[in-house]
């Protein structure tokens, strides 16, 4: 599986912040915004939907919302323009400008899983547990997100679907396994899945798929039966928050699946080699980090580098490695909440 092509332009993280925010139309009518988190391009994707109600799907994270909001006006969106924002999950990098877009588009709904609704009505916990996760990163790439009225919040169960106008609609799955209020998107019309971070990053260059496993909540098993449920609609392109869309859709989704169960087998192999040496702690999470490393090189084709930024932004190991240590520990004290 690979990239398509069409998604913006790489810029090299030495670079300056481009003038303009980038955007890219796909074959299939989708068109990328591109976010510009951290000021670097081919981070973090926004996609807007043209329908008669246009839905933005992502937002990107509140430091960089103009970007998006200055995206959407070179497409012609006025302040009337746009239905809706659909969020696949609340982590700053997707949801972070919610508010900021609900104020440039006051008759803009804000779709977010049932699951995570009220932390963008009241945000002080989101807030404050992001900035204990990300620590000096909060206030430098991502800034608090501003609420978002609690009238304008559409709280989302699975299955719902969203009305776009013309007879097009979105299916909304819930797809639990990086985050309990994941929500997948399905456009029967083209065939499309926007996945958020639940089938992983692949930033243009990169030949893999990389598993997005933060704590506190990534759950293997539902991690695995999220893409099953994509590759039940038979999707025909998969559409990454972190970067572009990717295809086949069959084959993303396989290598999605096996790369999900070869890292979970490797952070478990070298957790025991860990306790075997008597290593607890950070030194354990070290030892995991390390090995995960080690084993999955990042192969790229003139792309980003195992020592890129945007990649240690979107996919550090070392917090993967430590949402799988979590997940380890919560499966094997039955902590788990079951599937079903």
């Amino acid at each position: 599986m690979a990239p398509e092509d069409g998604t913006p332009g790489e810029t090299s993280a030495n670079q300056p912040t481009p003038a303009a925010t980038p955007i890219a139309t796909h074959d299939d009518g989708v068109i990328a915004i591109d976010t510009l988190t951290a000021g670097m391009t081919d981070v973090t994707a926004g996609y807007l939907i043209d329908a008669p109600r246009p839905a933005l799907i992502e937002c990107g994270p509140a430091l960089t919302i103009q970007a998006v909001l200055d995206g959407l006006a070179t497409l012609g969106l006025g302040g009337d323009d746009l239905a809706y924002l659909v969020l696949t999950h609340i982590h700053l990098d997707h949801a972070g400008g919610a508010g900021d877009v609900a104020a440039a588009f006051p008759r803009a709904q804000v779709v977010v899983s049932e699951h995570g609704a009220r932390h963008l009505a009241d945000p002080e916990r989101l807030n404050a547990s992001s900035a204990r996760v990300y620590g000096p990163l909060f206030d430098r790439v991502y800034g608090a997100c501003t609420p978002v009225p609690a009238e304008r919040l559409v709280s989302i169960a699975d299955r719902d679907e969203l009305d776009l106008g013309g007879g097009r609609q979105l299916e909304l799955l819930h797809t639990p396994g990086h985050a309990k209020h994941h929500l997948g998107v399905f456009d029967p019309d083209t065939g499309a899945v926007f996945a958020g971070d639940s089938v992983g990053v692949q930033l243009p260059g990169m030949e893999h798929l990389r598993p997005a496993t933060p704590p506190p909540e990534f759950h293997l098993d539902a991690a695995l039966a999220s893409l099953a449920r994509y590759g039940r609609r038979d999707p025909q392109r998969i559409y990454l928050a972190h970067y572009g869309p990717v295809s086949p859709a069959d084959a993303v989704l396989a290598e999605a699946g096996e790369q999900l169960r070869r890292w979970v087998e490797v952070a478990e192999s070298a957790r025991d080699e860990a306790r075997a040496q008597g290593l607890t702690g950070n030194h354990e999470l070290d030892h995991v980090a390390e090995t995960l490393q080690q084993r999955f090189e990042v192969v790229t084709e003139g792309g980003p580098a195992a020592d890129d930024p945007r990649l240690h932004l979107l996919n550090d190991t070392g917090a993967n490695a430590a949402g799988l240590l979590r997940y380890l520990h919560r499966r094997d004290t039955g902590e788990l909440t079951p599937l079903g």
